[in-house]
């Protein structure tokens, strides 16, 4: 699997680029700027393959809507208890993010073959991190950042819930990159080693 990193909208979201065997690319948090996601997927000689997403806040889902325009059968894979969120007006922030409509074709993110999916719930009740083993690769959505981790001020923000999933992943071996929803890539050890969230 092949993979490419698109920085997407004012909150600079790490939108990935998955690349798989049979040319289908699995486009995660597709926040917004879809011509330049879309220009990604073809640079790569790929075709769009599915919608994943770590949670539904606004940055990471306004491209939806512009990307099953172009693309009608694209499924949207998200945990269920995040899926709620789609439509909630208290998920949007005019005029950059207005609220979306629900996207078609909704799907369970853990019935999707070829990655782990991780549930991370804290900064959102259906959080997860996507894993892909054979490359030493995580998603980690907006759990875990370079020396930080999620928000939990959000509707359905849970604190304590985050510090278990952040424990959950510091699980994973050392050498895992982790690619967060924002900000710096990073690596498991280090998070562990020096991430206060992590470590208090």
């Amino acid at each position: 699997m092949k993979f490419k990193l698109v920085i997407v909208g004012p909150f600079e979201v790490n939108c990935m680029v998955a690349v798989r065997p049979d040319n289908t690319a699995w486009i995660v948090d597709p926040g917004d700027e879809p011509e330049k996601i879309l220009a990604a997927v073809r640079e790569e000689g790929a075709v769009p393959g599915a919608i994943l997403l770590t949670h539904t806040h606004f940055d990471h889902i306004g491209a939806i809507p512009a990307l099953q325009r172009a693309h009608p059968d694209l499924p949207v894979y998200v945990h269920p208890a995040d899926a709620p969120a789609f439509g909630d007006p208290r998920n949007q922030m005019p005029p950059d993010y207005p609220l979306a409509p629900v996207p078609r074709n909704i799907r369970d993110c853990r019935e999707l073959a070829g990655v782990d999916v991780i549930e991370t719930p804290g900064h959102t009740p259906g959080g997860v991190c996507y894993w892909f083993k054979d490359a030493k690769l995580l998603l980690s959505g907006d759990t875990l950042f370079a020396g930080s981790c999620g928000r939990t001020d959000f509707p359905g923000g849970d604190y304590p819930a985050l510090k278990r999933s952040l424990a959950r992943l510091m699980t994973l071996p050392d050498d895992v990159q982790v690619v967060p929803g924002h900000g710096p890539c990073t690596t498991i050890a280090r998070e562990r080693e020096s991430n206060p969230y992590v470590r208090g």
